[in-house]
């Protein structure tokens, strides 16, 4: 049985003969529109519940924000003008933000240097939230395993060579 909740998929399995009912959840959470999988379990004697269910949040408190956090929340921002302006214009500005990230490491203080890091990295998951790329699994695809050019975690590749 499969009912609808909140544009949430919620799939019920249950097998009457051993009392066991298992329910699968499958959608986005909240208004960031958060992908969520979740399971609950339960028994005549237990009841088991995934901890994936609740929304994934950044305490306030917190100075740290994981690389899916950061493209969530610019997806949450700017994801509707982002897909209308497509990846040739969110390209354009990404190379502009290059370009001031350029002249700020010549110039610039290290707080000024910052902002404008922060800037290319938005622009960057501004442009993979178009072209529908999760960083996170492609930077773990592609560098999770070490160096991509000779694979240990401590380049070893030739100074002169890109890895």
């Amino acid at each position: 049985m499969t009912k609808k909740f909140q544009n949430n998929a919620v799939i019920f399995a249950e097998s009457s003969l051993s009392g066991f009912r298992l329910a699968f959840v499958i959608g986005y959470f909240g208004t960031r529109h958060l992908p969520i999988f979740g399971y609950t379990l339960e028994s005549p004697q237990s009841r088991v519940q995934s901890p994936e269910l609740e929304e994934p949040t950044v305490p306030e408190t917190s100075p740290d924000i994981s690389l899916r956090e950061f493209q969530l929340l610019i997806r949450e921002m700017y994801f509707e003008k982002d897909v209308e302006r497509g990846i040739d214009g969110t390209f354009m500005w990404l190379i502009e933000e290059v370009g001031e990230l350029a002249a700020s490491l010549r110039e610039e203080s290290s707080d000024e240097q910052a902002a404008e890091f922060a800037d290319v990295l938005a622009w960057l998951a501004t442009i993979a939230n178009v072209a529908g790329i999760d960083l996170t699994t492609a930077v773990r695809e592609k560098y999770g395993s070490g160096c991509p050019g000779c694979g240990r975690l401590v380049c070893t590749c030739d100074k002169t060579e890109k890895p």
